[in-house]
């Protein structure tokens, strides 16, 4: 995991609309920037849909959500609309932003080990600087817990 205090790696991927999308865009504004494991699975949907949820409320302190998986542009357009998903998400079938993030380690899937995506956010400030690193973060309470951190 990448340290607090450290300038977050600039990136290029696409977006659910194929659209391309630089971290260096959100120069100016706070981004809250999550890894999750696969899309339209229960926790990567809830996490999902709680940002989507409280996007106004990240507006409301000039901060933006990404959300970045090994997920298709395409796997992630039809996550978009089933979930009517409002939050930009960027697809890394190529792992390159995953692994310079540091996030992609072995996990232990119902006592089998196997590599993928450890569910982790970063808040990043305005300067592109990291503010906040947490891993193994809960899917459930992650939207909520960093709007609250937000308000401090």
């Amino acid at each position: 995991m990448l340290e607090v205090g450290t300038k977050a790696p600039d990136f290029i991927l696409y977006d659910q609309n194929n659209q391309e999308v630089r971290l260096s865009d959100y120069l100016g504004k706070k981004v809250v920037l999550y890894f999750y494991p696969k899309d339209n699975t229960a926790g990567c949907t809830k996490q999902a849909c709680g940002f989507s949820e409280r996007l106004e409320n990240f507006h409301a302190y000039n901060c933006d959500v990404i959300g970045i998986s090994k997920d298709t542009v395409v796997s992630h357009k039809r996550f978009e609309e089933k979930q009517n998903l409002k939050i930009t998400i960027l697809a890394d079938p190529e792992l390159d932003v995953i692994q310079m993030y540091d996030v992609y380690h072995e996990k232990n899937m119902y006592g089998k080990k196997v590599m993928g995506v450890v569910r982790t956010t970063y808040l990043i400030d305005e300067q592109g600087i990291i503010i906040f690193a947490k891993e193994k973060v809960k899917a459930a309470t992650n939207p909520e817990d960093m709007l609250e951190l937000l308000k401090k």
